[in-house]
């Protein structure tokens, strides 16, 4: 946990952190200073708590800020990069960008929809997702956008509840090779709802499509309207947004982001995470489903008119030089993806990473679940050739954006692998007991936010009772995340997994992150994820599933390996019952891994809702392999 890694990277900028900390309200004053606003603000922070009103009486708008702003310097520079995953490739410049924006900002008005009014956006990954969220925020509407990989029954709960008057989706979208017709499932999500009055049909795959009167197609609608649209001046908190998050149980919950605060915050960490510039490539894997995509896809490159690499498909297909190939392409410069993603490239060893010149690399980022320490070293010693520095961010989907993060556009520091290094200024983060008192240096408990900051939701749509109770009842007028953590001798701070992803073995408890950590440690294993099936007399047992690196065969002795690293590097209260082979792990579309899927089905519960799920064969092979263990643990107990 101590080794560090300067490259190039000295003290920390004590000076400023000092400002921040001293008069949080007054260094976010200045951070906003940055954005162009109509109107300047009367109060800078209004806190009833839990409820943050950020720059009150300033009227700002976010497509204004991210494209008007850029016209007259910037109008012929592209904005967007976009790579098909069939091979098909687009340049967008800023003022491409502007004027299909203000276009598409015409049909919204012409469709009927006006400020306050929510659109439903389920797109792939092409520039018109950005477009139409850009045109939502210049007009004040309400965008929610919904992964392109989700079920009729998901949509049909987000719509429902947003209340969405006009949808906005594509005939169809490439993944895989396959054509996933996103226009079918609309149809189906909608069929019963009375309420959207539009469905906006863009045209990206040749399959047809059946059509109702609610339906228009983008390009018709495109071709009818004037290519002026003057910006909404907006308060600065009205509702930029909202995107929704599942939750351990109930109904999706819908996170509300504002406009000013959330510029603000965007603004201000892009710059200090990424140390952007104007000659840099951007690349963020994120689907802009997520929150990843909204904040460090969308909002923040535009702001500071960067240029980034838009990709559409998966990151493995056709094969797993895909990434490397779009790096070496686009002489990518940042590379922000997520250790899920990484853990998949080493499973295929070095040599086709090698194989491509990275050398354009200068900074590479990681988001999305604590990176392993081994997988973080593999990252920076083969993709950033030890001279890039590992921005390893923590944030979620109500924060905006990120809260830990090391800064090499503000301050340095040495970096350790696993540690997401310190809070970002103006931010005050502690690790805290059941109680609420901070813990000793190394160890483990709960993360807290102590402050209000301008990223954050503001609430949950519909829901201002929810928000208090999820977030904020724990501990009093500190928000809870839901995570553990560790600070460090240094201050440094280590995400340990969500709170609820713990298991309890013989009244201890053992956080699912460390241990898949440790697994993930041998040299011979690519990814992990473990989980506890009930037993009479540890409370719970551990069951890990393992992946192997390619060409890595499932031996006894490897087997016992594993079993005895756990031994050494946890304890031996850690050990699994059962460690299973398999060759893949059930992950969403983005990445992560369904932890949910193999809680649920050690406990023979219904799976619910797999639709983003990337390969259902991934659950076959879990559910066939916990009929094995349960067999073998009936067995061994006879």
């Amino acid at each position: 946990m101590d080794e560090a890694y300067d490259v190039g990277l000295g003290n920390i900028d004590f000076v400023l952190r000092k400002k921040a900390d001293s008069d949080f309200v007054s260094f976010w004053d200045d951070e906003a200073k940055n954005l162009s606003w109509f109107s300047y603000w009367e109060k800078t922070l209004d806190w009833q708590p839990p409820f943050a009103k950020w720059f009150v009486g300033g009227t700002i708008n976010a497509s204004f800020n991210a494209l008007d702003v850029h016209q007259k310097t910037k109008s012929s520079k592209p904005a967007i990069l976009w790579e098909g995953e069939n091979g098909e490739s687009r340049i967008i410049t800023y003022g491409e960008m502007f004027l299909q924006v203000k276009k598409f900002s015409n049909v919204l008005k012409s469709l009927g929809v006006k400020k306050g009014d929510r659109v439903t956006i389920y797109l792939p990954m092409v520039p018109e997702l950005p477009i139409a969220m850009l045109a939502c925020a210049r007009i004040g509407a309400i965008h929610a956008v919904i992964f392109s990989g989700f079920s009729a029954a998901s949509i049909k709960d987000r719509i429902s509840d947003s209340h969405s008057k006009v949808v906005v989706t594509a005939n169809g979208g490439y993944r895989r090779g396959k054509i996933v017709k996103l226009k079918e499932v609309i149809d189906e999500a909608i069929k019963d709802v009375d309420f959207v009055e539009h469905v906006v049909v863009l045209k990206r795959t040749e399959n047809e499509i059946s059509t109702s009167s609610k339906d228009r197609l983008w390009d018709d609608l495109m071709n009818n309207v004037p290519d002026s649209c003057d910006a909404e001046k907006l308060d600065s908190t009205h509702p930029l947004y909202i995107l929704y998050t599942s939750g351990t149980t109930g109904k999706p919950k819908g996170v509300l982001h504002g406009t000013g605060g959330y510029l603000t915050h965007l603004y201000s960490t892009f710059k200090w995470a990424f140390d952007i510039k104007d000659s840099d490539v951007f690349f963020c894997t994120a689907d802009i489903g997520w929150v990843t995509g909204h904040s460090y896809v969308v909002y923040a490159p535009l702001l500071h008119g960067a240029t980034q690499v838009m990709y559409e498909g998966a990151p493995d297909f056709p094969d797993a030089s895909r990434i490397w190939e779009i790096l070496q392409k686009y002489h990518v410069t940042i590379f922000y993806t997520t250790p899920t993603a990484l853990r998949m490239f080493m499973k295929f060893g070095n040599n086709i990473p090698n194989s491509f010149d990275l050398s354009s690399l200068r900074l590479l980022g990681t988001v999305g679940e604590p990176i392993n320490p081994e997988v973080w070293k593999w990252y920076f010693k083969t993709i950033g050739n030890e001279k890039c520095p590992i921005i390893d961010t923590w944030w979620q989907t109500e924060t905006g954006g990120m809260l830990i993060s090391p800064l090499p556009g503000l301050e340095t520091m040495p970096l350790k692998p696993g540690s997401g290094t310190l809070p970002i200024p103006g931010v005050r983060i502690s690790v805290v007991d059941e109680n609420g008192d901070e813990v000793p240096p190394n160890t483990k408990g709960y993360l807290v936010i102590k402050n209000p900051w301008p990223g954050m939701l503001l609430t949950l749509w519909g829901d201002d009772e929810k928000y208090k109770t999820v977030y904020w009842s724990k501990y009093k007028n500190c928000y809870y995340p839901g995570d553990y953590a560790l600070k460090d001798d240094d201050g440094y701070l280590w995400l340990l997994g969500r709170a609820d992803d713990v298991l309890k073995v013989a009244g201890h408890r053992i956080g699912t992150a460390e241990l898949e950590s440790c697994i993930v440690s041998h040299s011979d294993v690519a990814e992990s994820a473990v989980c506890g099936i009930t037993d009479e007399i540890k409370g719970e047992v551990i069951i890990a599933f393992v992946v192997l690196k390619e060409g890595i065969s499932d031996t006894e002795i490897l087997k016992k390996e594993i079993f005895d690293k756990i031994r050494n590097d946890i304890g031996a209260i850690a050990t699994p019952k059962q460690i299973y082979f398999v060759s893949k792990l059930p992950k969403t579309r983005s990445g992560k891994i369904m932890r949910r899927l193999l809680k649920r089905i050690a406990n023979n519960e219904k799976i619910g809702d797999v639709s983003t799920l990337e390969d259902g064969t991934a659950v076959t092979e879990i559910q066939n392999a916990f009929d094995d263990i349960q067999k073998s643990i009936k067995r061994n107990s006879c």
